[in-house]
């Protein structure tokens, strides 16, 4: 199945991937280490945060799990963010797997797993315990989403109950390349993409996450980008690309990247390899981001 296949049978029904390749530390208290303040966050509860340089630049996203008193999780999109918290946290990094059950029937299909109710109870950017099974419901494929952690040992037998689980409702196996486009459709951000170890949080759209007061700077912000097959005049403003697919939902190359802060919608744009963009609101699917809050079953 090809990664627009893929794509395609997530956004209609349901797309299971591995993430099993992030980065996992587990802490005994996360103030301090990344933007939020989360003194008064319940056991139970998922937060979306930043991890930020010196200057204020973002060095990467990660989400904060809070397994109970003195114990946090902090997952991250690559491994090699250990040095970020040597000496503060035990590495747990492969010691669990992840699966990504994404997709409108992803809580059908879960619900055969642990049961209706659960479905049902489970919010959004909170998770349960079950024995070995951590859930988690979130996502990155701005769908209705859920993560399963199992340690390791146990990834295949998960997996195979998933497929088994999902095979009525067209439940297909997936690849990054078919999460990538997912995720750029939907205006999320990636590590080593958006996130380029110079921008800050109010350039990616993301000073909502820093609850410490101050200013950042705009030289740039992030921007959704229409790109069009034809070759832009030289007097244009300038567009970097970050990101770029071809969306298998809207039929056109789309793109995020850093455009002038003054770009608005609809305001054409140079990319830096000649061809002409315009600027588009985030994100492109799914506008108001209903969809992963909206009622499971």
């Amino acid at each position: 199945m090809s990664a627009r296949e893929q794509h395609l049978a997530t956004r209609r029904a349901a797309g299971l991937f591995d993430f099993s390749f992030m980065g996992h530390y587990e802490l005994s208290s996360v103030e301090g280490l990344q933007s939020r303040d989360l003194r008064n966050f319940e056991p139970g509860r998922i937060a979306y945060t930043l991890l930020l340089n010196d200057d204020g630049s973002v060095f990467n996203d990660a989400t904060v799990w809070h397994m109970g008193a003195n114990r946090w999780w902090v997952f991250t999109g690559r491994r090699s963010d250990t040095a970020r918290f040597r000496g503060v946290a035990r590495d747990r990094s492969g010691e669990y797997a992840i699966a990504a059950l994404q997709g409108p029937a992803s809580a059908r299909i879960l619900a055969r797993l642990i049961g209706t109710d659960a479905v049902r109870s489970l919010r959004y950017f909170h998770f349960l315990e079950r024995e070995n099974l951590v859930v988690g419901r979130l996502g990155y494929s701005g769908e209705l989403g859920y993560e399963l952690l199992v340690p390791r040992a146990q990834s295949k037998p998960l997996w195979d109950s998933l497929l088994d689980a999902g095979r009525a409702d067209g439940l297909r196996e997936c690849s990054f390349e078919a999460a990538n486009s997912l995720r750029i459709e939907s205006g999320y951000v990636l590590f080593d993409r958006e996130i380029d170890g110079r921008a800050n949080p109010r350039e990616l759209g993301l000073q909502r996450l820093v609850d410490k007061a101050g200013e950042f700077p705009l030289s740039r912000k992030l921007a959704g980008l229409e790109i069009l097959d034809e070759k832009a005049p030289a007097d244009l403003p300038a567009a970097k690309v970050t990101s770029e697919c071809f969306s298998p939902i809207f039929g056109k190359q789309i793109a995020l990247g850093f455009a002038p802060p003054q770009a608005s919608e609809g305001a054409a744009l140079r990319l830096e390899d000649g061809r002409l963009a315009r600027a588009a609101r985030l994100p492109f699917y799914d506008l108001e981001r209903n969809r992963p809050r909206a009622a499971p079953l």
